[in-house]
């Protein structure tokens, strides 16, 4: 199953512009999935900007709603064009797992161990 199929025209789901975060503009970096997770697929990408309003907004929402210190942030997975929120403990989390662009899953596992935190 290719990763690479067209959504609008001539835009397939690896185009930059899809990987901008829809809450704030920024480009949104390449993640890991934990094998753990049930997403099904290596990869995603995840908004990283400390200043986003859904991450900044999701700190007062988690607590007030589930008394929870807790957010999240805006997630975009390129195989099915499905996109949401990904929890987050802490500023830092998630980070571990952040891939350069063009690294593939096997050279990310091999030059972090699997980014475990």
């Amino acid at each position: 199953m290719s990763s690479y199929f067209d959504t609008s025209g001539d835009r397939t789901l690896e185009d930059p512009e899809l990987r901008k975060c829809p809450h704030c503009g920024s480009q949104m970096l390449k993640w890991y999935t934990p094998p753990m997770l049930t997403w099904g697929t290596p990869y995603q990408y995840v908004c990283f900007n400390d200043e986003c309003g859904y991450y900044v907004r999701g700190w007062k929402w988690l607590e007030q709603q589930y008394n929870k210190k807790a957010s999240y942030r805006h997630r975009f997975n390129p195989f099915t064009g499905e996109s949401g929120p990904v929890p987050v403990w802490s500023a830092t989390a998630l980070r571990a797992r952040i891939m350069n662009d063009d690294e593939t899953v096997d050279q990310f596992v091999r030059r972090t161990g699997g980014g475990e935190e």
